[in-house]
């Protein structure tokens, strides 16, 4: 039974009143996903809607669709390589420009949070949002000891609405895995949810808190990144140090103060990779709106990590696999690849592993000694997800995550310094790994 159909019909009411179907290139699509936009135009809202191929309301309308539809959009934005700019400046906005709710709403809940007047807690609390996004909005205050912090306050309402889409989800994939190959072959059930732990995760602030403190921890005296620390927490509301920085995204900012963009990137991808090797705890919403750069000495820049709601952990079994499978690639030791990801237990008897290793080089072999404007990681693992319908593989649902976050890594590190050897940087990371 399809669950939630009055919220199907109001999504697709939605997508029909912005005609999100006109903003997709629909002859580039496969033949099926054409029909699925197709729909969108037969809902009555689409006859007498006047967005036709109109931008400046993508926004609007994923704001109204949900937190699930701006965290797609989100993701989306940090894809410059793929999405035209009048759409990715309505994206862009997703990260942190989010419709807020009001203030008065926000006082109450840190006050019922705190279990404390908003006086008694703050000398100071900014009535006007910072930043808004999918899952909370923060605002920007003082404490009585005279310390500026940022006050995240999750928005209300919210988790009835996460879970009633989830149940929409886990319905879609377990029809989609009923009917296609690939989507049994990457565990999609699996993967909606996960996915659906790690957002209800994320409306639990006092796991953010204890994730920020953990990532301070692992990066304390760090000259590459500086972890902001947690004064208070409870479920609804996290209070923590602020620290001014510049966003990733401002690169004619880091141009005027004269800093070296490749030294950043550099710095950047350096803390990704010791995030997944040494410490195994990796930020895994690295949207441009949560990563900032302190800049108060621009010779020596530093990043300050934000929204530690979603991270990342890899079994020590998976993370020895992906450390060998990327120095087997940087190698172009496709025998060795095919051995390692058979060893994992990836591949099912009986797999012609030669034709295997054919389609790995094809698929894997552009990638290296490439630099990184020339990388397409998003179409890379497109393909490689073809590869493991047609030859059965069964990629651990837990790695999606991880490729999820290298789709951020490259959007990022391709704006910052297009020129950037990402295979350069890694290989001896991994290697002393």
């Amino acid at each position: 039974m399809i669950p939630h159909i009055a919220r199907l019909f109001e999504l697709w009411r939605i997508a029909a009143h912005y005609r999100l179907d006109t903003l997709v290139p629909a002859e580039e699509l496969p033949e099926k996903a054409r029909h699925a936009l197709a729909l969108i135009r037969l809902h009555p809202a689409a006859w007498s809607s006047k967005e036709r191929k109109n931008p400046l309301k993508l926004k609007e309308a994923l704001e109204e669709m949900g937190p699930l539809a701006i965290k797609l959009g989100q993701l989306l934005s940090t894809r410059r390589d793929l999405i035209p700019p009048e759409i990715l400046q309505q994206l862009v906005l997703l990260q942190d420009r989010v419709k807020p709710f009001e203030v008065n709403i926000a006082k109450a809940r840190i006050e019922q949070s705190l279990k404390a007047n908003i006086s008694t807690i703050f000398a100071r609390f900014d009535e006007q949002p910072l930043a808004a996004a999918s899952i909370a909005q923060v605002h920007t205050a003082a404490l009585h000891d005279g310390r500026e912090v940022v006050v995240k306050v999750t928005r209300p309402d919210i988790r009835s609405q996460i879970l009633q889409d989830f149940e929409i989800l886990q319905w879609l994939g377990a029809s989609l895995e009923k009917r296609l190959e690939a989507a049994r072959a990457v565990h999609l059930s699996e993967i909606i949810q996960n996915y659906r732990q790690v957002i209800l995760n994320e409306l639990d602030l006092t796991l953010e808190a204890d994730n920020t403190r953990r990532m301070r921890h692992y990066f304390t005296g760090s000259s590459m990144m500086y972890v902001p620390e947690v004064y208070m927490d409870s479920k609804d509301v996290m209070v923590a140090e602020r620290i001014t920085g510049v966003p990733i995204s401002d690169i004619e900012t880091f141009e005027k103060l004269g800093m070296d963009r490749k030294d950043l990137a550099e710095k950047g991808l350096t803390i990704f990779f010791t995030q997944v090797f040494r410490d195994n705890f990796f930020h895994a919403d690295m949207h441009p709106g949560n990563v900032f750069v302190e800049t108060l000495n621009p010779s020596h820049p530093r990043y300050i990590a934000l929204d530690c709601a979603i991270m990342g952990e890899l079994s020590k079994q998976d993370q020895m696999t992906v450390a060998r499978m990327l120095l087997a690639v940087m190698n172009s030791d496709f025998l060795q690849l095919i051995q390692i990801v058979h060893q994992a237990g990836w591949i099912p008897p009986g797999t012609d592993q030669d034709a295997l290793s054919r389609e790995m080089r094809r698929t894997v072999g552009p990638m290296v000694s490439k630099p990184m404007h020339e990388l397409d990681f998003a179409g890379i693992l497109i393909q490689v997800m073809d590869i493991a319908r047609r030859f059965h593989l069964e990629i651990p649902p837990q790695l999606m995550l991880l490729l999820k976050t290298l789709v951020h890594v490259e959007g990022l590190g391709t704006d910052l310094y297009p020129e950037l050897d990402i295979w350069k940087l890694a290989k001896p990371i991994l290697t002393e790994w």
